[in-house]
């Protein structure tokens, strides 16, 4: 805990500094960050009310009352009179206000673009995939969607890696399940059959969130392997979303069934592989893992 407190403590300091939120002139305009944010956010919407403003910034009352004052002052926002309340009067932004957003919005790109320039493509991948991260480990609240795309060259060290970090983080297991997992990743794609294996990646903001592999087993039957879902990914849908594409792809692809071998102690797996119609067909007690284990192997009939 010590040292992840540093480290964002460090962080912190340093973002400051690199966004420059501390200038009194953000960008070289005569506003300060929280003033920019301000207009930037009204802007963005319709009509908002003061009070709107001060709950979704988190800004306090007065300091917002005061800033809106300036704006309006220098011509930038409008309010409806009449309202008692001056927080329940809905503000427009003026012909020179939406100019000087627009400006204030062309400044801040212009700055990060050029930031962005000094790195290479896989750079750029590495910061958006670093920063989507910190996003969903300190809001996991915050308004995330996923998309799922087959995989692509880097894939399968990564999909390794993280279950293997992931097991031994939530389970305590050993090191033989990375054994199982490069073996699985690597062999995908030595004997990979294009039509009739598919390995399904998620990504939430560019980062991956979760995957699974679907191989073929020989004789029209199909096996599903290495499901998993990144811990700040959980609760979007993602598990079930990976599963059902499995199963639509095996169903068009003319495979007779679908197994997968899983354990007890992985419940929300088991419930979406139950959800889906797989059923347990046999459980054997193991300790590859370093612990002993209760093995399962499901099944999923799709044609006689």
């Amino acid at each position: 805990m010590e040292t992840a407190t540093a480290q964002l403590r460090r962080f912190n300091r340093f973002f400051t500094h690199y966004v420059g939120a501390l200038d009194p002139k953000f960008l070289g305009t005569e506003m300060s960050l929280a003033e920019a944010r301000l207009l930037f956010e009204i802007a963005q919407r319709d009509l908002p009310l003061a009070a709107d403003l001060q709950a979704a910034l988190g800004m306090d009352g007065g300091f917002v009352s005061r800033v809106l004052g300036r704006f309006e002052t220098r011509g930038w926002i409008e309010r409806e009179r009449g309202a008692e309340d001056g927080r329940q009067r809905p503000i427009a932004l003026t012909a020179s206000g939406h100019a000087v957003a627009a400006e204030l919005d062309s400044r801040q790109q212009t700055v990060v673009e050029a930031s962005l320039q000094r790195l290479n493509p896989g750079q750029r991948a590495q910061l958006t995939q670093a920063l989507t991260t910190v996003q969903s480990l300190l809001d996991p609240a915050s308004e995330r969607t996923f998309t799922l795309r087959s995989f692509r060259p880097g894939d399968m060290g990564l999909i390794a890696s993280r279950q293997s970090i992931l097991y031994r983080e939530d389970y305590g297991w050993g090191p033989d399940i990375e054994v199982i997992e490069g073996e699985v990743t690597t062999n995908f794609l030595r004997n990979f059959k294009p039509g009739r294996e598919q390995c399904w990646v998620a990504e939430v903001n560019g980062m991956i969130a979760g995957s699974v592999f679907l191989t073929d087993e020989g004789d029209d039957r199909s096996r599903l392997r290495l499901l998993y879902v990144e811990s700040s990914a959980r609760g979007l849908g993602i598990g079930r979303a990976l599963v059902a594409t499995c199963v639509d792809f095996a169903r068009s692809t003319g495979y007779r069934d679908i197994s997968l071998w899983t354990h007890t102690i992985l419940e929300t797996a088991r419930r979406i592989y139950a959800e889906h119609g797989f059923t347990i067909t046999e459980t054997a007690m193991h300790d590859r893992f370093g612990m002993p284990l209760m093995g399962e192997t499901w099944v999923l009939k799709l044609r006689p």
